[in-house]
């Protein structure tokens, strides 16, 4: 199985969770070495915590059950 490793970046805010892709790596150690590269910069050096690799296998469906907004419906006016 082919799989590549995911490099997010959560933080919370006013209560809210906010993430953020750094990048899409070959290796676990490539997004170890990009955490390196970016740990010291605005925002990510207030929020060390923050960071997660994970892999993500090639060619499987990530979404195999649906999901259900938690944001209200909108109304269209026309």
């Amino acid at each position: 199985m082919d799989s590549v490793f995911m490099l997010w970046h959560s933080y919370e805010v006013d209560g809210d969770t906010e993430q953020k892709l750094i990048g899409v790596y070959k290796t676990h150690e490539d997004g170890e070495a990009a955490i390196g590269r970016v740990q010291d910069m605005p925002g990510f050096k207030d929020t060390p915590d923050g960071f997660e690799i994970f892999e993500y296998v090639l060619g499987r469906d990530g979404w195999t059950e649906g999901y259900i907004s938690q944001a209200p419906a909108m109304e269209v006016v026309e």
